[in-house]
């Protein structure tokens, strides 16, 4: 089994500046007082116009951002390439309502598709479904469009016709593209409109790529399901495969209006869905039906998918099998699998500094919220700082 202990490997790419940086940040997330504290501090200051851009670019966006353009995304991209890790270019601005929002919104994903174009350190594209149209729309639809306004349908159209315009891009581009999952209260509308996508522009390849969350006690049904249908449908099947980031809201929302959870009992039972889906995926049958990308953090599951390529005699590079994570978060695993000659890509979100602060905030409550995560990452920071002095 793959080892993520190696340190020198896992920060290569950090200067002792970066280190001494990520260390305070770790620190920092450790307390969920000063997570809180300093989220509402840098709410205040940016509500009253206090000069505080730099402190947030140069501490938590340094972390966890590539830059304020995708231009200013090429360092990091280069960087990274350099240890054989890719890119994934993720427009983080969120919370936009308008339609010329929504036009500006898809203009910028295609715009990191073009930037992907013919560059092997971009292998992909992402956007959500929300970046490019009305959350309440989506609840509307979600369970079909039968009843709705017209004002409504066509708003809808015009959804599907962004998101096809996004994919046609895509794959006029060859730059495999990411639908990342939502709220399961938006996903079957998300699930909808991703399967039509993927019966236009995967006849050859997997060009689209539906995102499966395993905190869901249904999806590794769905899973199959899809595959299947892709199978029955002769199209390729892209999943990118992830644990989820919704609990605490899905779990609150099932208890407000009396419904059960969507999500899984516990951890365990949702750390075994995800591993049972890798075994799955890797089946000779689904394989050749299928692209994965396995987004995660998890030690674990990521030996256990290395471990899986090994046992079945597939080439580690293969194409389609795909590991990534987040940029700032879990070098150790980015940087040790691309050592070992994987597939490895980071999400490196974008954006200006004001609009990704909720992105930001998400990435602090993350790190406070799962267990041994902010623990881990700090346990090996120290480690590498101290190797370094001995060095």
């Amino acid at each position: 089994m793959i080892s993520f202990n190696n340190t020198e490997i896992a920060f290569k790419h950090k200067s002792n500046k970066d280190l001494r940086r990520a260390h305070f940040l770790f620190s920092v997330m450790a307390s969920p007082f000063l997570v809180k504290s300093g989220k509402g501090l840098t709410r205040f200051g940016l509500n009253i116009g206090l000069p505080i851009k730099g402190i947030i670019k140069s501490t938590i966006f340094e972390q966890f951002c590539g830059g304020e353009t995708i231009e200013e995304c090429t360092s990091t991209i280069e960087s990274m390439w350099k240890h054989h890790v890719g890119t994934i270019l993720d427009y983080s601005v969120e919370g936009k309502t308008s339609a010329e929002d929504f036009e500006a919104t898809t203009k910028e994903i295609i715009a990191t598709i073009h930037k992907g174009k013919g560059n092997p350190a971009i292998p992909f594209a992402v956007f959500k479904i929300t970046g490019i149209a009305r959350f309440s729309l989506l609840e509307q639809t979600n369970s079909g469009l039968e009843g709705i306004s017209e004002a409504d349908l066509k708003e809808y159209h015009e959804t599907v016709e962004r998101v096809n315009r996004i994919c046609k891009e895509a794959y006029d581009a060859a730059v495999p593209v990411f639908i990342d999952a939502e709220e399961s209260w938006i996903q079957d509308v998300i699930d909808r409109i991703c399967h039509e996508m993927i019966l236009k522009y995967n006849k050859e390849r997997a060009i689209v790529f539906n995102t499966v969350q395993m905190y869901r006690h249904d999806r590794l049904e769905f899973l199959k399901n899809s595959i299947a249908w892709a199978r029955t449908e002769g199209v390729q099947y892209g999943v990118k495969l992830v644990r989820g980031a919704y609990m605490e809201k899905e779990r609150k929302r099932a208890t407000e209006n009396n419904y059960p959870s969507p999500i899984q009992p516990n951890k365990e039972t949702c750390d075994s869905d995800y591993d049972r889906a890798l075994e799955f995926l890797l089946e000779p049958e689904s394989l050749n039906q299928m692209a994965l990308c396995a987004g995660s953090h998890n030690e674990d599951s990521s030996a256990f998918l290395a471990d899986l390529i090994s046992k079945k005699g597939i080439d580690k590079t293969n194409k389609r099998i795909y590991f990534a994570q987040l940029l700032g978060m879990s070098d150790h695993i980015s940087y040790t699998l691309a050592s070992e000659g994987y597939n490895v890509a980071k999400y490196v979100p974008y954006g200006p500094v004001k609009e990704v602060i909720p992105y930001l905030f998400r990435r602090a409550d993350e790190n406070t919220s799962v267990k041994g995560q902010t623990g881990r990452e700090l346990k090996l920071i120290k480690e590498e700082m101290k190797r370094r002095k001995g060095a």
